[in-house]
This record gives structure tokens, sequence and C-alpha cells, in this order.
């Protein structure tokens, strides 16, 4: 377990302190995005977090509303964090207003995605690093 992933965590449970609750992990390499998705409920369930994980492997929209994200908030259990993990799409204009919370994770000199939540840095996956984006500076075409 890292500083980044219990401040991640810290974050998003400041942000969302309760209900069931729906959090993203994306980026360009989809499987990578797995392992990260895994640190940060680890970090999640330490913190007292009811933990549900699903990874998707294309981002379709409609597949994840229908096959993830409607069984989840149709239950009726209370208290949970559903993290999901998957490719770039998982935060396509179609699918951002699903998460409460989003992640971005990038290796090298992967670009970071303007809407994301948080942007992480896992060139290491062992020692991640928080990064942060001046998207001020970007062309109002940037992510399009």
């Amino acid at each position: 377990m890292t500083d980044v992933w219990n401040g991640i965590a810290g974050e998003f449970l400041h942000l969302y302190p309760r209900g069931n609750r729906l959090l993203a992990v994306a980026g360009a390499d989809a499987e990578r995005s797995r392992r990260t998705a895994d640190d940060l409920a680890t970090a999640l369930s330490v913190a007292g977090q009811n933990i549900e994980r699903a990874h998707s492997d294309a981002g379709d929209a409609a597949d994840l509303r229908v096959e993830t994200v409607s069984p989840f908030r149709a239950s009726p259990q209370d208290g949970r964090v559903l993290v999901v993990s998957g490719p770039a799409e998982l935060l396509s204009e179609s699918t951002r207003g699903v998460w409460n919370f989003t992640l971005w994770q990038m290796a090298g000199d992967e670009p970071p995605h303007s809407v994301a939540s948080a942007l992480v840095d896992v060139t290491d996956p062992d020692a991640p690093e928080r990064r942060t984006a001046d998207y001020c500076a970007l062309p109002a075409s940037f992510g399009s």
C-alpha cells in the first residue's frame, strides 16, 4: 500500500462519504488499469469501505450500463463502492456522468485525460506517483 493510494482513497471518501458510489480507473492500457484499480480498491477496503470490483475490456457505454452499473444500483445493499477498471472509453463522453470519481492511470509519456478526477503515473506500479496537469494551457481541441 502506498501513500498515493491512501491519499486518493481519502480524497474520494471526503467527497463521497456514504451511499453507493461508482469509481472508474481507466487509461490507454486497459489491462494496466486492472492492477491500478486493485491497488486503489485495497486502500478503500483498508479505509473500511465495502468494495466491489469489475473490469470492462471494451468500455462500451451501453454494455457497461446494462451489465455493470444497473445491477449495482439496483441492489438493495447500501454503502458500497464499485471500482471499475478498463480502457480509455470508460471516460468517454457517453459514460462520464456514470461515475462519482475517475482516475486516469498513465505510464511514461502518455498524455493525461482532461476529465479525470485524479491522475497517477504507474510507470513503476510499485511506486506510483500522483500527477497534476495544467489544462488552462491546452488548446480547446485537446482530447477530442
